[in-house]
């Protein structure tokens, strides 16, 4: 046992598993790739140059991914670098892919923030930043496209900390941009890393002489060694000094500056990144804190994909190993059904490629395949039964009727819808007075197309989508029975979801206003549970 105990905590300890999170555009799907260059797992970045480029990105492996050259929908690598493991997750930075992006936040150990240098912090990357920041996870900044022009450096720091309010601590520093870019200094090594699109790195150290170094006035503009001089003493009087403690606590982030599309900075990032970053840490449940080393094992399922071989039709559940060590072919507790379910083929995987595993530790994700037994948040243990904290559902706020354009294929529109909605790509609900009648529910606009997109495209079935006025969904509960007809008036729909409970869709803010004065006896909630996640909706 002490063996095992021993084994877990090594593997552990070479964890490191992270999300990046950014605006759309701001060059997180590149930066994810060059990740994967540096770590070896693959040879050839496809680079996003837009819809009619011939290479695509790793991690967009979906059909509109490519098409639309944005990410529609979380990716799950690994590779490993310099003795760690690195597992990363890679979001939609799209604003009507938040939902996914929330979910995946709650598998990983820390953030890596990504902002472009000419926008600054920008509104997505406000409301991912404030889920990291409620789950108190290490947030590391790379400020990207530095050869670019853009806003001046130390205004991004002002950004940061005025638009974020949270304390920055630079690790390099930018000498010029744009066209006169060449380089980085790196402070704690007192290093100068020249700018370049070549493989080979090449670093100038300070001596004695400082910037004034011949070797170093060989390379860089007098102008811009005078400009960084001048910045580097305004960093050490004025700037934040480095605490790892705080780094931890996710009340200062480290700041890297470079080029994802140009790879330069990207391995000064990922070196110093697998020694500041955490280690898997330990999950909160309904029994207390589960340790990752101690205690048997467990995870949670955070994401459901189904078709990511569109020639078998598969189905894959996305879990987040939290404690143990899990084995092929183990046995172990689906703790909502109470059964005791086999899991014969973990996968690991690459975007849609993947390889069977015989082993995984926490921090890892594994993909199960699902026959339907999953949902996202269920817990799988091997002893006892615990679960961990539900992870965020969030109100749809926009809606449509979605009407089967051809009746022969009703069968395939029905497994579609189904199979959609357990994903998380939408929610369903049904009038209370025409159940025939299926409404579809999103948090962006933009997942109605991905949803009429993968109906077609994987299940064979047309529908039409007739938007409806609603802007509000709020859960109905209520100790006496409910009368649903009271919540229909000519702003608003009673409606049941996917689990039969009743929910009212309203138009304006208003009109839930007058259903509470005129209902005391109801409450109106912004999700399906009682109050615990309210904070969680607190962040939109």
């Amino acid at each position: 046992m002490a063996m095992l105990y021993e084994d877990i905590q090594s593997q552990v300890e070479k964890r490191r598993t992270f999300a990046i999170i950014s605006h759309p555009d701001a060059g997180k799907t590149t930066l994810t790739e060059k990740l994967l260059l540096f770590g070896g797992a693959i040879r050839l970045a496809g680079e996003v140059k837009g819809r009619k480029a011939k290479k695509f990105a790793t991690s967009d492996w979906m059909q509109i991914e490519k098409e639309r050259g944005i990410s529609v929908t979380s990716s799950a690598m690994h590779f490993n670098y310099q003795g760690h493991h690195i597992n990363i997750l890679d979001t939609p930075g799209h604003q009507d892919f938040s939902e996914d992006t929330y979910r995946t936040l709650t598998a990983a150990d820390s953030a890596v923030m990504l902002i472009d240098a000419a926008k600054g912090v920008e509104a997505q990357t406000i409301k991912l930043f404030k889920v990291c920041r409620q789950r108190g996870i290490p947030i590391f900044t790379f400020i990207n496209k530095m050869d670019r022009y853009g806003k001046d450096p130390l205004e991004l720091l002002e950004e940061l900390e005025q638009v974020l309010g949270i304390r920055s601590c630079p690790m390099n520093w930018p000498i010029g941009m744009g066209d006169e870019f060449c380089g980085i200094y790196d402070r704690h090594n007192q290093q100068i890393e020249l700018y370049s699109k070549e493989e080979n790195r090449k670093f100038i150290s300070l001596s004695d002489q400082g910037l004034k170094d011949q070797t170093i006035q060989n390379q860089i503009a007098p102008f811009l060694l005078d400009k960084l001089g001048e910045e580097i003493d305004l960093l050490d009087i004025a700037g934040d000094s480095f605490d790892k403690e705080k780094i931890r606590q996710g009340l200062l982030t480290p700041v890297f500056f470079g080029s994802a599309i140009n790879k330069f900075g990207v391995q000064t990032f990922l070196d110093n990144f697998v020694q500041l970053a955490p280690s898997p840490q330990a999950h909160n449940s309904n029994v207390g804190v589960v340790d990752t080393c101690s205690s048997g094992f467990s995870g949670f399922v955070f994401k459901i994909q189904a078709n990511m071989n569109p020639a078998h039709r598969d189905r894959i559940a996305f879990l987040r190993v939290c404690s143990g060590k899990f084995e092929r072919g183990m046995t172990v507790n689906h703790v909502r059904s109470g059964k005791r379910i086999k899991l014969a083929q973990p996968q690991q995987f690459l975007a849609q490629d993947r390889d069977i595993i015989e082993e995984a530790y926490p921090g890892d994700i594994i993909g199960l395949h699902d026959t339907g037994s999953f949902r996202i948040g269920d817990t799988l243990c091997v002893h006892n039964s615990f679960e961990f904290e539900p992870l965020p559902q969030f109100p749809p706020e926009h809606f449509a009727r979605a009407v089967n354009m051809n009746a022969m294929k009703y069968k395939q529109f029905q497994k579609g819808v189904a199979q959609l909605v357990e994903e998380g790509t939408v929610q369903t609900f049904r009038s209370v007075n025409r159940t025939e009648e299926l409404i579809l529910g999103v948090v962006g606009e933009l997942q109605f197309e991905v949803f009429s997109y993968r109906l077609k495209s994987e299940y064979g079935a047309d529908i039409k989508l007739e938007r409806l006025p609603y802007h509000l969904a709020r859960w109905v509960k209520s100790e006496l029975p409910i009368d649903s007809s009271r919540l229909c008036t000519l702003s608003s729909l009673g409606v049941t979801d996917q689990n039969q409970r009743i929910v009212v869709l309203c138009e304006y803010e208003s009109t839930l206003n007058l259903l509470q004065r005129q209902n005391p006896s109801l409450t109106f909630h912004p999700n399906p549970y009682e109050d615990d996640l309210q904070g969680q909706m607190q962040i939109l």
